[in-house]
């Protein structure tokens, strides 16, 4: 049975787990407003919406496993996302060359300072993903890096599309990705495998099994991420082989992920 220490956790949220639902829900919101806006004023929502996704995965991190935990993600994906855009953007590796367009603004090193923010908050959902599906840390590593990586099938050519950046070399692509590099998705996958090798060695897993993968908002941001972006791609974007592509690759983390989901909801709700 479950302690009236947790059951009175769960119908009172700690301040941090409500700031992450509260976050979630503007990203969701942002996110919907984004898809029906005209191209020409979509910037402002797209910072929004990538500002109020890293709170909600820093506050939903820091509700599963505490302060330090908040402060190695900003650290490790941000502080790591930022040095690989940094490296790519000045030498062209791991991704290959392109440049920003100065749209998104405030640039650390010639870096859109929005930008670290967004490998940020994909990186906590994507582990939980890993930590939800595998075991051994091998597994755990390569499926959440897989979960990350996948991701960017939907995000760049949403991006270039917006003209936030271009890409000097954009052929050979990924098949249905048409204008981004192959390399591109290489280097997310390298980049992804070091972020979440240490986030997964350093941000110990939550003591309690019930909120586990299964509880916060950050596993159902990715999910919806995923859905969303698959029909945004087909109804709004004009790229429905991306939905395609994105929905695949994508979705081979994200189908499992819902379906263990959905059986931890269940067996909360057995333990209760």
């Amino acid at each position: 049975m479950v302690s009236r220490t947790a059951a009175f956790t769960r119908r009172h949220p700690a301040p941090p787990a409500l700031t992450a639902w509260l976050c979630a829900a503007a990203t969701v919101l942002c996110q919907i407003l984004y898809s029906v806006t005209d191209p020409g004023g979509r910037t402002s929502l797209t910072v929004l919406t990538v500002l109020c996704f890293a709170a909600a995965s820093l506050a939903d991190a820091w509700s599963r496993c505490g302060a330090r935990a908040a402060v190695t993600l900003a650290v490790v994906a941000g502080g790591g996302g930022l040095l690989a855009e940094v490296t790519g953007l000045h030498t062209g590796v791991p991704f290959g060359r392109y440049e920003y367009t100065g749209l998104l603004g405030w640039p650390i090193a010639g870096v859109p300072g929005i930008v670290p923010l967004a490998w940020l908050m994909m990186a906590w959902p994507a582990l939980l993903a890993g930590r939800a599906l595998a075991v051994k840390p091998a597994g755990v590593v390569a499926v959440a890096a897989g979960a990350l990586a996948a991701w960017d099938v939907f995000l760049d050519p949403q991006m270039v599309d917006e003209g936030y950046w271009i890409w000097s070399s954009p052929e050979p692509s990924l098949p249905l990705v048409a204008g981004i590099p192959i390399t591109n998705f290489a280097g997310w996958l390298l980049v992804a495998v070091l972020i979440q090798a240490a986030l997964h060695r350093w941000v110990p897993r939550p003591p309690d099994p019930i909120p586990g993968p299964a509880a916060g908002p950050a596993p159902a941001l990715y999910l919806w991420t995923w859905f969303s972006s698959v029909w945004a791609h087909f109804a709004f974007f004009g790229r429905p082989w991306v939905a395609v592509a994105g929905g695949v690759l994508m979705g081979a983390v994200a189908v499992p992920f819902a379906i263990r989901l959905g059986r931890g909801f269940r067996w909360a709700r057995v333990s209760a």
